[in-house]
């Protein structure tokens, strides 16, 4: 993802590499120049099947998927997409789609927006939906760095209680033992801690 000036020198607009699926061409080439024009890199896909492949391979930061295209349709290459790696995803609907808006609640779509596609609301939802998904990216990767943590503390806690039963210490010289030899090993001390329950099993 990189930024340029606005074309007005107002504020940076983000250039996203973004996947592009439309079975209808005149809509498809509309849409690219629309986004082109913006600043964008497009990779244009007639269909589901090939959007997949160009997904894998050309790493977009946000997919527009066609909800209704033949062979394998919006909603399925969306399930597919997203499941190899996360990316904000808009799916293009028309007013006849509901069923099909409904079929896809359950999976990770970040904003429809119905044809014929307004350019404004086009460009505005794609900022939207990339900062959007970025705070979640955010969010997930705090809950997983806190998920480690205390991985991390249970571990070092039961080293803790191994070295104050074997090497009679206090809990405080246990911590203390195990901070200095992660500090002189250039290791975590979750890394030490393992290493002491490891020994002790063995």
């Amino acid at each position: 993802m990189r930024a340029r000036p606005s074309q007005d020198g107002g504020n940076v607009v983000r250039s996203l590499r973004i996947l592009l699926a439309e079975d209808e061409s005149i809509i498809r080439i509309g849409l690219c120049r629309i986004l082109e024009e913006a600043g964008h890199r497009v990779v244009a896909a007639p269909d589901g099947r090939t959007a997949v492949k160009l997904a894998a391979q050309t790493g977009p930061d946000l997919a527009i998927l066609d909800i209704k295209m033949p062979g394998m349709d919006g909603l399925e290459a969306a399930r597919t997409i997203y499941r190899r790696r996360p990316m904000p995803i808009v799916l293009l609907t028309a007013y006849g789609d509901q069923e099909l808006v409904e079929q896809a609640a359950s999976l990770p779509i970040m904003a429809y927006l119905v044809k014929p596609v307004d350019e404004r609301e086009l460009l505005a939802t794609l900022e939207v939906v990339t900062a959007r998904f970025e705070e979640q990216q955010q969010v997930l990767r705090q809950a997983a760095e806190l998920e480690q943590r205390l991985a991390a503390r249970k571990v070092v806690e039961r080293a803790k209680g191994m070295l104050m039963q074997r090497e009679g210490l206090s809990e405080e010289e246990a911590y203390r033992c195990i901070q200095r030899q992660a500090r002189q090993e250039r290791r975590t001390m979750r890394q030490v801690a393992e290493a002491i329950l490891r020994q002790a099993r063995d």
